[in-house]
């Protein structure tokens, strides 16, 4: 991380903790974990968790595990895990130890036998449906109070601790059908807590697991593994978020019948970002309907798909210091990050030109076949980016917008009669314009001042309006992909009933360009460097090609900056 950002919010809740913690003696050390389950790509909800392990274990000297909760065999894959290696490393984090909870499977499967001993475990019989009936759910009276009858005892709940160890060594042999027998946790089926009703710690799952293949036929849940794992781990802060809160007496049980390290479970909010869904079952669904062309769409809020966008590392980390720590939940507005983004490409990005909606300039006085180098600047805010040369000709391709046949009031651009300044060239003066057959126009005339070369009037006079060029000659054409919210509302996630999320997704979320003409260096751009197209915004070239095998270039986002506006209106 770059030694400017802060570590963590100072004085954030997390962050005190810790310090009672190691003052008190509770810990010596501190160790955090980022615990994702290999079911799916990270997106910038995952960025909060990541920025707040790893932050708060290095602001205290700890260390912080990278530990893929892979207890599901259904949904995992060798090919999340990359994924997830690739975008912390990306973020620019780098964890001290990685582990698999795949390789504890023996160590639960022996503290589970240690907990049945105690006699606070049984084998249950009941399926999936019975044991949520038996369990019971919150119900509010006409006060509108939530209120939790008692559950029912299973009838398995009173089996002796030597049937229960046989039947659960039986499970793990295979001798069982899947969902035939369960292994639940005997706590207190009247607790007010319905996590706390003799939860699940072991189904049986004829799946292929992608790392220990066939080799086990029962699986952990998670609330067994998760704390057992920091356990193993000797994890002393395990970090989640607000959702996690309801299971901490569940982990904090669990941890202490198996008579294991007592790691401490501390919940912080959860990111909510408007005009974005950061559930990844949804995510999974618009992949898999081709809503988006995949994980790594740029429309994605996946980190992935944001850094094919043409986010940054740094962008992305900067925004999570400013939203800090909180406790309890909130909408950010998607403008803070976006205004983080614009701060940091502003800084790094190279300055070309492009001309989007390309119209032909004819400079009539330019000698034809003519041609002028003139020098460009790279980026004004990195005198080290240097300059580089642009040619100048008779023919130019400009932005359609900038010319008017008929100019509203303080139109300040090409018009017939007004004159503009072609940026790092001359001045130009609008002589006429040329109609295609169906009333288009299709060529903009003007004259130059040849004593006005860098954009200066020898007697002073001002121009108004700088416009931005391509020489028609050695344009290179691109394809430009512009992207918008991939939802058209600001919370996705607030359904009509009968609806679905998808009935808020934008149908303008994404337009293609495919007639841009270009600076020639753009020909070589790598998919790493970003760039800002003068006037237009900031771009990135895309890993695919457009159609004709052009060079496609992504829009990052735009030159307007909406959330400083918001901040000068407070």
């Amino acid at each position: 991380m770059e030694n400017n950002e802060k570590a963590v919010e100072t004085g954030d809740f997390i962050r005190e903790a810790i310090k009672e913690d190691l003052k008190n003696g509770r810990y010596r050390y501190v160790r955090t974990r980022f615990p994702p389950e290999p079911n799916g790509w990270l997106h910038i909800g995952h960025c909060k968790a990541i920025s707040i392990d790893f932050s708060h274990a290095q602001e205290f000297g700890g260390t912080t595990n990278l530990r893929m909760d892979d207890t599901n065999p259904a949904k995992e894959d060798i090919s999340y895990v990359q994924a997830i290696e690739r975008d912390i490393r990306w973020l620019g984090y780098q964890w001290d130890n990685e582990f698999f909870a795949s390789d504890y499977y023996e160590y639960f499967y022996d503290l589970a036998v240690k907990i049945i001993k105690k006699g606070n475990a049984y084998v249950d019989d009941l399926n999936d449906e019975q044991i949520r009936e038996y369990r019971g759910t919150a119900a509010s009276d006409k006060n509108n109070i939530t209120l939790t009858p008692p559950g029912r005892d299973s009838p398995y709940r009173t089996r002796s601790v030597e049937e229960n160890l046989d039947l659960f060594a039986r499970m793990r042999a295979g001798e069982f059908s899947d969902g035939a027998k369960t292994l639940r946790a005997k706590i207190d089926m009247a607790h007010p807590n319905l996590v706390m009703r003799d939860p699940v710690m072991y189904r049986i799952k004829r799946e292929t697991h992608y790392r220990v293949g066939d080799s086990w036929c029962i699986y952990p849940m998670y609330d067994f593994a998760h704390p057992l794992s920091d356990a193993k781990e000797g994890i002393t802060h395990s970090l989640c978020s607000l959702e996690f809160e309801i299971h901490r007496p569940l982990y904090d049980w669990f941890i202490r019948e198996a008579e294991v390290f007592p790691s401490r479970q501390i919940e912080f909010a959860r990111l909510n970002l408007s005009y974005t869904v950061l559930s990844k079952r949804w995510l999974f669904q618009l992949v898999k309907e081709n809503r988006v062309s995949g994980w790594d769409d740029p429309r994605m809020p996946t980190l992935a798909g944001l850094r094919r966008r043409g986010y940054t590392p740094h962008a992305i980390r900067d925004f999570m210091s400013r939203i800090g720590v909180a406790k309890t939940d909130s909408m950010v507005d998607i403008a803070l990050l976006e205004y983080c983004l614009r701060e940091d490409l502003n800084k790094k990005a190279l300055r070309v030109m492009v001309a989007q909606k390309p119209l032909k300039l004819i400079i009539e006085n330019w000698e034809e076949g003519k041609f002028e180098e003139l020098e460009a600047v790279n980026n004004p805010e990195d005198p080290s980016a240097g300059t580089r040369k642009v040619q100048f000709g008779r023919e130019l391709w400009i932005e359609e917008d900038d010319f008017q046949e008929n100019p509203p009031p303080k139109y300040h651009r090409l018009f017939v009669g007004n004159r503009v300044r072609l940026r790092y060239g001359y001045i130009v003066s609008c002589t006429g314009f040329e109609k295609d057959s169906n009333g288009k126009i299709s060529a903009v005339r003007c004259t130059y001042d040849p004593t006005t070369r860098g954009g200066n009037a020898a007697d002073n006079s001002k121009v108004k309006g700088t416009i931005h060029w391509v020489n028609a000659a050695t344009a290179i054409p691109i394809e430009i992909r512009v992207y918008d919210y991939l939802f058209n509302v600001e919370r996705p996630m607030d359904i009509a009933p009968g609806g679905s999320f998808l009935d808020n997704l934008n149908p303008d979320s994404l337009s293609r360009i495919s007639n841009a003409r270009a600076e020639p260096c753009l020909a070589d751009a790598s998919v790493e460097q970003k760039y800002q197209f003068e006037r237009l915004g900031y771009f990135i070239r895309d890993t695919e090609t457009g159609e004709d095998g052009k060079i496609v270039f992504n829009k990052t986002i735009g030159l307007r900056d909406s959330w400083a506006k918001i901040a000068r209106a407070r």
